[in-house]
């Protein structure tokens, strides 16, 4: 069955970097783009960025020319590089595929 798995998330100094990782399973992972989402506290789950198979990024305009998505259709995984983290980027982030399929989450905290 289809299995998505975050990893990577913390506590980080605003102005940091954090890097997330999500490694699929049970589809043909490079046939599909991927999304990364996040919920804030309070908030509704919002999308970040996505990657379409051959790799052309896309990203909502809070996290544009600061956050950087990637993907290894080898190793099944794809990656959200984070920097210039910023208080408001606290959330729970998420592996999306389909729009069906979720991860569990990672926390991200930026906070001093």
């Amino acid at each position: 069955q289809v299995q998505l798995v975050e990893s990577g998330g913390g506590l980080v100094e605003p102005g940091g970097s954090l890097r997330l990782s999500c490694a699929a399973s049970g589809f043909t992972f490079g046939s599909y783009s991927m999304n990364w989402y996040r919920q804030a506290p309070g908030k509704e789950r919002e999308w970040v960025a996505s990657i379409s198979p051959g790799g052309i990024p896309n990203y909502a305009a809070s996290v544009k020319d600061r956050f950087t998505i990637s993907r290894d259709n080898v190793k099944y995984t794809v990656y959200l590089q984070m920097n210039s983290l910023k208080p408001e980027d606290t959330a729970v982030y998420y592996c999306n595929w389909r729009s069906t399929y979720w991860g569990q989450g990672t926390q991200v905290t930026v906070s001093s």
